[in-house]
């Protein structure tokens, strides 16, 4: 029987299951007791090598206890394994809703920013704050795993979410709120970041709230430095005549 491996980033643990990623996602989302709710999971190559215990190398050679597991088993769950599995071994990524439904997203060369002022980034893991921000999303990869940055993380999993007009006009909009959806922002924070010439701030240190994809603007990031995976979401269109049962569950859980 066949076994996959899989980094899981709300909770950040590596997973070894029987379960194909539709299974999988459906029981992270509705099948555990510690754990409910929109979850997102990269497949993982089984064969990538790291010398971090407990990575096994290879998941064939995992000891028969390990095979025989159910529910699926966790390897390792703390809040170092993102940076120990390479960007090179992450596979699909896997976008569950909070009804079990899940999207597998493969990665696309990263598309080029046109014409924007400003970002709206969601950062997943390891660390989960909103952050309005002047870069693009290689540059905003490459400066937070920047180890000489005053604060840093080896590598970072975030989305660009959708912001509006204020991603291109921020001066004809000063005197309003931009409204997000699960999310509001005062244009001051892009202000701010603006007049004090800025590359980042913060908008919301640690956001808990489930994962509401249908606010992320064009898809999701994984990486480091200069080394980046984009993982493209298809556009509302293509979601609701390709994906629909996917979609309307994303619809359905917004702001629950």
């Amino acid at each position: 029987m066949k076994i996959y491996l899989y980094l899981s980033l709300n909770p950040e643990a590596l997973i070894a299951s029987h379960l194909p990623p539709e299974e999988f996602g459906a029981y992270l989302a509705v099948g555990t007791r510690s754990f409910r709710g929109s979850a997102m999971f990269f497949e993982v190559d089984p064969e990538f090598q790291s010398d971090y215990p407990p990575f096994p190398g290879d998941c064939d050679a995992l000891p028969a206890s390990y095979r025989r597991i159910s529910p699926p088993l966790h390897l390792s769950g703390n809040l170092q394994v993102l940076e120990h599995v390479p960007v090179a071994a992450l596979g699909k990524l896997h976008l569950a809703t909070h009804d079990g439904r899940v999207l597998g997203l493969a990665s696309a060369p990263i598309e080029p920013t046109v014409d924007r002022c400003f970002h709206l980034y969601q950062e997943f893991c390891p660390v989960t704050p909103r952050v309005v921000s002047t870069l693009d999303p290689s540059e905003f990869c490459a400066r937070l795993t920047d180890p000489r940055q005053p604060v840093s993380v080896p590598r970072i999993v975030f989305a660009e979410l959708t912001l509006g007009a204020l991603a291109t006009d921020l001066d004809r909009r000063m005197w309003a709120i931009c409204l997000i959806p699960a999310c509001s922002i005062s244009v001051s924070a892009c202000a701010s970041s603006s007049a004090n010439r800025k590359p980042t701030k913060v908008t919301t240190r640690n956001v808990r709230d489930d994962v509401l994809y249908r606010t992320v603007h064009c898809g999701f990031y994984v990486g480091q430095a200069h080394e980046v995976k984009f993982y493209p979401l298809p556009s509302a269109t293509e979601l609701d005549s390709a994906h629909h049962d996917w979609w309307r569950s994303a619809q359905a859980s917004y702001g629950s």
